[in-house]
């Protein structure tokens, strides 16, 4: 993982020093062992825990169009079984393109001459690759030389394809790639997880490709099952000549998705693993320096467990001179074979010394994962073997049937990494570095069969997750890990199947020698240290029941930099299709990109001496932003994308700290909301209002970074069904209650002509009812703008609840959150009432307030639910 990193860092940033290789598992510190290290979990949560998920996607339509020219290039389709292919290759030729469609070829060598020979008729300049689309068997159905042979014909003979167009071109030669696969159009992260997961070796490779050859468009496109083979082909001519912003692509229920991710707890309410002395654990890679930490913490939280660890390093001996010299110190071991070399009359190279001793520093991690489990009071069964011998794996797994009849946690860690180009890898290469991963994960699953297995948790890398220069077959074998796991929710839903993306560790091993962690920190990726990310695989076993991939590490730098400017979005087109609207999203203003990892994001300016809701919303004269119109603002940004969703519900709203306008001069907020699928063909939003604030400085000093405060926040709900409208009887105040009139509460609250929405209040011991004022002028400027939520009724309920809190407690409170506002009408949906009413009542629970909105005719607009408020010092009377 360290070298996929570097690797990475390398690829974007060439004007770094190199840094030295090192192994896929980091070797162990120096420091004397067993290592035993006590690591609390919350120490894990200090780090961002980011859960990799599907993101909406804008419409080609509002996206930049790529470099591609189809016409007159000469392209190769590698064809599928279902007629995807063939109406892609038809339509290629329509747009002027000279296609060669090729059909699967029985072996390797038939593959590269035919693009050989045509190559020698001039270059290729893109490559569709649809072998993916084709079904899969279910995976505990297959044999391993079935499991190989779906591989090869899936991405392995992409490598060659690949390989080969690249080595008969320019070193600057930039080949477009677009792959498609059939996991469902989420590329797996759906409840359903992943419908043919091979598909993700192909994701991963191509991903690999667009960072070896950052100028070329690729895409890693998904479809549903049941999707069209001609709409398939248009779709994937469509990818290829816009966005150039994004790799991975989904379509999924009519719109279009990417993967990004969002930051979730490990705790959601279901109770985890419980570790302990019968725990069974079967590791792969236990060799690795990482893995033996991992072990070790893992066997001390349980106070043992039956441990069966893998690895292709020969089972260390206790009394090994080697291991102890490491113990020792790296300098005494070195010492110490230079001495035994020159003794046999050898003049041993650095190069060889060194490969010496990363053999013992893995025989000296493997030996420290051993004694770790028998000090804590388990067994381990350590066993060398090459995960690429199936017989030998199926032979572990059936001992381990026979002696516990399940198997509570299998750690996937093994694997190596080998960095080299893709017109440089030999076949030989990339089939050791996938086959390993690959091969051993799909043999520990396919010996499992019927045996019960609590978690799966397989090692990835962001090297599967973004991609890697160099790395083809280790993203691919990363990727494809990812999707097998996603998969397992449909076939094996008992198991809990993990993945992680680990980025680049830190503290162990050669990750703190030399320039690694310069690099590290001049690309702005913080290195993982050690005590956050050795308690995550038990963070992730024991907190809850979640089954997600998950990135972990700091901050991720240039991991997560946009491939193109703006996220590929076009602001030419966007500001059109803004401008085009009958009435205008006030609260979005203009957007201004479509990031994977922050969402769509827009900026909105506005002045406290132009807009009526800011200089009619003052306190101690000070504009501030009212909380309602950041509710809207939410609304209207995330419905910008799903013009045929409605919202329907506003939950968990925050407004953590108000917006004011000092001085009464305008500002610049920022909007932005993720979206992404939710239950029952619903879409969920998650948004926040921000500012950005700018310390000055005195001329010549350097200023610090900008302050950014998130002042607001909410998820908001859309469906493609509208709410049921529903209908109550209007409120009927007793004569006996206490009324409030505007002008007593005005005289309290700071509220000008556009928001004083109350008429009066009354006030009684189960509710408040507060009459909306039917004189109000317009709160904004233009008048006739899209109110979604229509924020002056949702005011009604706050200024309602406001009243009833001073008549009761004597003390003004300002709005701080609600738990849900759900949306049935809009005013402009019915005919004029005469008169709207909040009925307000206190929660059940006594903290906070539920309110309706509804009109003299019984139509409900609007439903509030755990409404919350600050209180202010002070006493306020009415």
């Amino acid at each position: 993982t360290l070298r996929s990193v570097i690797g990475f860092v390398h690829s974007h940033r060439p004007d770094l020093v190199a840094a030295p290789p090192t192994t896929d598992n980091p070797p162990p510190t120096t420091d004397n062992a067993p290592l035993i290290t006590h690591h609390s979990s919350l120490v894990t949560d200090t780090a961002p825990r980011r859960v990799v998920v599907p993101v909406l996607r804008p419409p080609l339509a509002l996206c930049k169009a790529t470099d591609v020219a189809l016409a007159g290039g000469r392209v190769l389709v590698m064809l599928d079984e279902d007629g995807v292919g063939e109406a892609l290759v038809a339509q290629l030729a329509q747009q002027g393109a000279d296609v060669l469609s090729v059909e699967t070829p029985s072996d390797d060598a038939a593959l590269v001459a035919l693009i050989e020979q045509q190559q020698a008729n001039g270059p290729l300049s893109g490559i569709y690759w649809l072998a993916a689309l084709a079904g899969e068997p279910e995976l505990e159905e297959l044999d391993l030389a079935q499991w190989r042979e779906l591989n090869r014909v899936r991405v392995k003979n992409l490598f060659l394809a690949t390989r080969t167009i690249l080595t008969g071109q320019a070193e600057d030669a930039a080949p477009f790639l677009v792959v498609a696969t059939r996991m469902g159009g989420l590329h797996g992260y759906s409840e359903e997880g992943a419908l043919a997961p091979l598909g993700g070796a192909v994701t991963g490779f191509a991903k690999a490709y667009k960072r070896e050859r950052p100028a070329a468009l690729v895409k890693a496109v998904d479809f549903a099952a049941d999707q069209a083979s001609a709409a398939s082909a248009d779709l994937l001519i469509a990818e290829t000549l816009s966005d150039p912003g994004v790799v991975e692509v989904g379509y999924h229920d009519g719109l279009r998705f990417s993967v990004g991710f969002a930051e979730r707890p490990a705790a959601d309410g279901q109770p985890g693993m419980q570790l302990n002395a019968a725990t069974v654990y079967l590791v792969t890679g236990a060799a690795g320096g990482i893995t033996s930490a991992i072990i070790a913490d893992l066997a001390n939280a349980g106070q043992g467990g039956h441990f069966y660890l893998l690895d292709l390093t020969p089972t260390p001996a206790a009394d090994d001179p080697h291991i102890a010299l490491f113990r020792q110190g790296r300098d005494a071991l070195k010492a110490a074979l230079i001495a035994e070399a020159q003794a046999k009359g050898e003049r041993p190279t650095p190069v060889q010394i060194e490969r010496a001793m990363l053999g013992i520093e893995r025989a000296a991690a493997a030996l420290s994962a051993i004694e770790a489990v028998q000090q804590a009071g388990g067994t381990a069964h350590y066993v060398s073997l090459d995960l690429r011998d199936g017989a030998a794996v199926a032979a572990v797994v059936d001992a381990l049937r026979e002696r516990h009849g399940r198997l509570d946690v299998l750690l996937h860690a093994g694997g190596i990494e080998i960095s080299r180009a893709l017109n440089e890898k030999s076949p030989d290469e990339f089939n050791r570095v996938f086959d390993i991963k690959a091969d051993g994960f799909f043999s520990l699953l396919r010996a499992a069969k019927g045996l019960p297995i609590g978690a799966t948790v397989a090692f990835s890398s962001v090297a599967g997750r973004f991609g890697n220069s160099g790395q083809s077959d280790y993203s691919a074998a990363n990727d494809l890990l990812c999707k097998l796991s996603s998969s397992m929710r449909r076939w094996r839903p008992e198991t809990r199947a993990i993945t992680i993306d680990w980025t680049a560790w830190g503290g162990i091993g050669m990750a703190t020698r030399g320039s690694i962690p310069r690099i590290m920190a001049m690309a702005g990726i913080d290195m993982l240290p050690p005590e956050v990310g050795i308690p995550t695989i038990r963070r992730e076993l024991t907190a809850g029941a979640t089954r997600d991939e998950i990135v972990v590490g700091m901050r991720l730098g240039v991991l997560t930099a946009p491939f193109a400017t703006h996220d590929g979005l076009d602001l030419a087109k966007v500001t059109a299709n803004l401008t085009a609207r009958e009435r205008p999203l006030l609260m979005v203003g203009n957007l201004r990109a479509a990031s994977l990892y922050e969402g769509l994001i827009a900026e909105t300016t506005l002045d406290p001496t132009q807009q009526p809701f800011l200089y009619d919303h003052q306190i101690d004269g000070t504009a501030v932003l009212p909380g309602v119109m950041g509710t809207e603002g939410f609304a209207q940004l995330a419905s910008l994308l799903a013009p045929d969703f409605h919202v329907v519900r506003i939950e968990h709203e925050q407004l953590d700290s108000p917006v004011k306008f000092h001085r009464n001069q305008s500002r610049t907020l920022t909007l932005s909301a993720c979206v992404q699928p939710a239950a029952n063909g619903e879409l969920l939003a998650h948004t926040e209002l921000s500012s950005t604030f700018q310390p000055s400085v005195a001329a010549g000093q350097t200023p610090p970074p900008p302050v950014v405060t998130v002042h607001f926040r909410a998820e908001v709900r859309l469906s493609r069904e509208v709410a049921a409208q529903p209908r109550t009887e209007p409120p009927s105040p007793n004569a006996s209650d206490r009324v409030i009139e505007r002008n007593a509460i005005y005289q309290v609250y700071f509220h000008g002509p556009a928001y004083q929405v109350l008429e009066q209040v009354t006030l009684s011991d189960e509710c408040a009812i507060g009459l909306m004022a039917n004189d109000l002028p317009a709160a904004s400027v233009p008048a006739d703008v899209e109110q979604l939520v229509n924020p002056r009724l949702l005011e009604l309920c706050f200024q309602t609840a406001g009243v009833w809190e001073i008549a009761q407690s004597e003390q003004m409170a300002l709005p701080s959150a609600f738990d849900r506002l759900e949306v049935y009408r809009q005013l402009a949906e019915t005919a004029a009432p005469s008169r709207i009413y909040a009925l307000v009542t206190r929660c059940a629970t006594g903290d906070g307030f539920d309110a309706r909105v509804i009109d003299d005719q019984g139509n409900v607009y609007l439903m509030l639910s755990g409404y919350r408020t600050a209180k202010l010092p002070g006493k306020a009377t009415l």
